[in-house]
């Protein structure tokens, strides 16, 4: 009986998926239109197994457009880091609307850690790795938890870090899909263009990637487009992709 039971425990904690898992998905759809490759999955394999993470930054729409074409009752994740810039919640909670998604969970940061690691909500100042743990990383890994696998907006363009971004990764044990990985700033256009598909409000104003108020800033012509997040940090990413301020994250 104790046998038969630790052999249970393993299977329970063992991965939904693995690394060769996301190099079959790779190799399976090289070349692979991506509305076709989501179609393929959501439907299939895939279906009420994963859920769609989304910072509802300037880029987020196409994704979550291409998405709600398939399943609008999808669970729709995002992190409200209770740092977020008004314009993107107001935002979020009108482009989720205007798709029809039907399952929006909003997950915030723990008021106890919160007030045992962030009292004075200025911790985002003087070490925003930990902040980005606190408010962002935790809440996401905790939202996860129900899924064996999660589709993220990350595009390769979006800095040197992100270059080499393939469509299927492993994370935690969860399969992570970047569908738009390899989609150029110009197709991002296009379909915003395309569908018709409504703008972040800042966009216009300079902040071309979008994160919590305080370590966003705008970017100035001929920067990166991410120039503008964690200004005069040597940070680039959140931390929601692998180690904080270490590899690419969301």
């Amino acid at each position: 009986m104790a046998e038969a039971a630790r052999r249970l425990d393993l299977i329970d904690t063992a991965p939904a998926f693995v690394q060769a898992d996301a190099d079959r998905l790779n190799a399976r759809f090289e070349g692979v239109d991506t509305a076709a490759m989501l179609g393929a999955l959501l439907t299939t394999e895939l279906k009420g197994r994963v859920a769609i993470v989304s910072s509802f930054g300037t880029e987020s729409a196409v994704l979550l457009h291409m998405v709600a074409t398939i399943d609008r009752e999808i669970p729709l994740i995002f992190v409200n880091t209770q740092k977020m810039f008004g314009e993107t919640l107001a935002y979020r909670d009108a482009l989720a609307e205007h798709l029809g998604y039907t399952d929006l969970r909003v997950f915030r940061p723990d008021p106890y850690d919160l007030a045992a690691r962030d009292r004075t909500g200025l911790r985002w100042s003087y070490d925003p790795d930990g902040c980005c743990e606190i408010r962002k990383v935790v809440p996401l890994r905790r939202a996860l938890a129900p899924f064996d696998a999660w589709i993220s907006g990350r595009k390769g363009f979006q800095g040197e870090r992100r270059a080499a971004l393939p469509r299927f990764e492993i994370d935690e044990g969860r399969l992570k899909l970047n569908p738009l990985a390899a989609w150029s700033k110009a197709e991002l256009d296009g379909y915003f263009e395309e569908h018709r598909l409504p703008r972040h409000p800042l966009e216009a104003q300079g902040y071309l990637s979008i994160g919590c108020s305080p370590c966003t800033s705008k970017v100035h012509p001929g920067e990166d487009p991410r120039a503008g997040r964690w200004r005069g940090w040597d940070k680039t990413e959140c931390g929601i992709h692998g180690a904080t301020g270490d590899e690419p994250v969301f």
